[in-house]
C-alpha cells in the first residue's frame, strides 16, 4: 500500500484552522472543500488518460483526456459528503457513487446502511472520500465493498490519519492483489481510548453539519 502525506504549507495552514475548536461549521465546510481539492490533485497523479487529437487556434495537436471507463468517486456518508464538492471541482466528469456507513461507538466496527454504486466496477479506478482514518474499520469495509464489485485500483483520500488506521489498512489488504493508495493531509499521533484521532479535529461529521 502506498501512503502519501501531502506536505504543503497551504494544507498545513488550512488544517490548523480546521483543528481549532472555535472554527464554525460554514468556515469548516469551506475549508474542507479547499483541502480536498489540494489532496485530490495529489491523489489523481496516476489517473488513467488516453490520447486525443484536437485543433487549437494555431494548428492540430495531440492532447490527453480522462480514459474510459471514467473514474468513480465514492464519498462515505455522512462526513464524506462534505468532501465531494472539492473532489468534483478537479474531475467533474467522474461518476459519483455513495456508501452509507456507520461506526458503532462501543465496538468501533463499521456497518453499511446505504449503497448507491454501480453493480460492476471492473476496470474502474475508485477514489474513496472519508475525512478521518481513525481505527480503519470504516475504510476497510468500504474498500472491501468496492473490491467485491471488481474495482481494480482504489485511492482513499483522508484529511487526517492515525498510525493505527494505516496499519489496519496495510494488514487488511496486503494480499488483496488490488493496488491501494492513501493520500492524507496529515499523519497524527495516535488514537485515544474512544477511537478518536489525537490531536485530531473532533468529529468531522458534527463539525461539518452540526450535531444530530
Amino acid at each position: 500500500m502506498k501512503v502519501h502525506v501531502a506536505n504543503h504549507p497551504l494544507i498545513s495552514h488550512k488544517l490548523t484552522v480546521l483543528r481549532d475548536e472555535k472554527t464554525d461549521s460554514p468556515t469548516f465546510r469551506h475549508l474542507v472543500e479547499e483541502l480536498v481539492t489540494l489532496l485530490a490533485y495529489e491523489a489523481t497523479r496516476e489517473v488513467r488518460v488516453e490520447k486525443v487529437e484536437i485543433v487549437t487556434p494555431v494548428q492540430p495537436t495531440t492532447g490527453v483526456k480522462l480514459a474510459h471507463p471514467r473514474p468513480v468517486v465514492v464519498p462515505i456518508l455522512r462526513a464524506g459528503l462534505g468532501m465531494l464538492e472539492g473532489m468534483s471541482r478537479l474531475i467533474p466528469t467522474a461518476e459519483i457513487g455513495f456508501l452509507g456507513m456507520v461506526r458503532d461507538e462501543k465496538t468501533l466496527k463499521a456497518s453499511t446502511y446505504a449503497n448507491r454504486l454501480p453493480e460492476d466496477l471492473s476496470g474502474r479506478q475508485c477514489f474513496v472520500l472519508d475525512p478521518m482514518l481513525a481505527t480503519g474499520g470504516t475504510l476497510v469495509a468500504a474498500i472491501n465493498f468496492l473490491i467485491e464489485r471488481g474495482a481494480t485500483e482504489i485511492t482513499a483520500i483522508c484529511i487526517l490519519s492515525a498510525p493505527e488506521g494505516i496499519a489496519m489498512l496495510e494488514e487488511a489488504f496486503k494480499d488483496s492483489g488490488v493496488p491501494i493508495n492513501l493520500v492524507t493531509g496529515a499523519l497524527d499521533e495516535r488514537l485515544n481510548e474512544h477511537g478518536y484521532i489525537v490531536p485530531g479535529l473532533g468529529d468531522a461529521g458534527d463539525r461539518l453539519y452540526g450535531v444530530v
